[in-house]
């Protein structure tokens, strides 16, 4: 499991903008990392919506924000457009990056799944703060809370 002041896993997806996006393309900006187990339901939504209408206010702290799950290119692309979200969604669907952010694993009821952690990934690719199984509703705010202290 990636701990505060490691190295962050390297990562390589395609986005809903359908290009490929790599760890070092965020070099000397902060990453907010996020992790949702599936687009279109409730609490994915809350949380996406949430960091969407605060993608200024991180941008302005030097901040980008990438979600992902093991969902499809073109369900990010729905879920995108369905929503109105501005937030980057990366497609996973073998789940390789999610279970190198330790965010795959047992939920329940649910059974194996992505898990809602979040990777605050600093300038220099190092793992600034993890945010382990959080709840969707404020998730946003206290993110973006934690880097205006820096």
């Amino acid at each position: 499991m990636p701990v505060e002041g490691d190295v962050a896993p390297d990562f390589k997806l395609m986005g809903d903008d359908k290009k490929i996006h790599k760890l070092a393309d965020f070099k000397g900006k902060y990453l907010v990392l996020y992790f949702y187990p599936r687009d279109n339901t409730a609490g994915c939504t809350i949380e996406a919506k949430e960091f969407t209408s605060m993608i200024s206010d991180f941008r302005k702290a030097g901040a980008e924000i990438a979600g992902v799950s093991d969902d499809s290119v073109d369900s990010h692309c729905d879920f995108r457009d369905k929503q109105g979200l501005k937030v980057l969604l990366l497609a996973d669907p073998g789940a390789k990056v999610i279970k190198a952010y330790d965010s795959w694993g047992n939920k329940g009821v649910f059974g194996q799944g992505t898990i809602r952690n979040t990777f605050l990934i600093g300038k220099d690719g190092k793992i600034l703060k993890a945010f382990m199984r959080v709840n969707p509703l404020g998730h946003a705010d206290s993110v973006l809370s934690f880097i205006k202290q820096l």
